[in-house]
């Protein structure tokens, strides 16, 4: 499945297990895309050096040129999946916001999780979250195993 998500979120604070699970797709060939309110968000994933990660944005900036709904509508979600040519039900969503939670769930997104930063894992499930987790790590593949 493809990604939707942001490694750098809330001012732009980087999560290190976002960008884990972030490369750990790309090396597996995993198409990532950045959905974001913020006009700021080219700017600041620039200056983080974190840019290349994404194949797709759609940014505040994107949403108002293309007349898109920002969330809870899933819009945003909806032309990044189209940006990244993947459909909704084949792509996941990683959301820290309920109403990122209840766009992606509005889209028809095949995995919508939510990502628990502040303490509101009940509420996300309560939102559509398919599973919630604090922690990005648990879906790495596991390692590979060695062989003698």
């Amino acid at each position: 499945p493809e990604l939707q998500g942001a490694a750098a979120d809330r001012a732009g604070e980087v999560f290190d297990d976002t960008l884990e699970l972030i490369r750990a797709a790309h090396s597996r060939g995993g198409k990532i895309a950045v959905v974001s309110a913020s006009e700021n968000c080219e700017a600041i994933l620039r200056r983080a050096g974190l840019l290349e990660l994404f194949d797709a944005r759609v940014t505040g900036i994107e949403a108002a040129a293309l007349d898109l709904a920002g969330k809870p509508a899933p819009d945003t979600f909806l032309k990044a999946a189209e940006l990244l040519d993947t459909a909704p039900a084949r792509a996941a969503v990683f959301e820290d916001a309920i109403s990122g939670v209840q766009a992606g769930r509005a889209g028809g997104f095949g995995l919508v999780v939510g990502v628990d930063r502040r303490g509101e894992g009940n509420m996300l499930a309560e939102n559509g979250a398919d599973v919630v987790t604090d922690d990005l790590r648990r879906f790495l593949p596991p390692p590979a195993a060695d062989t003698p």
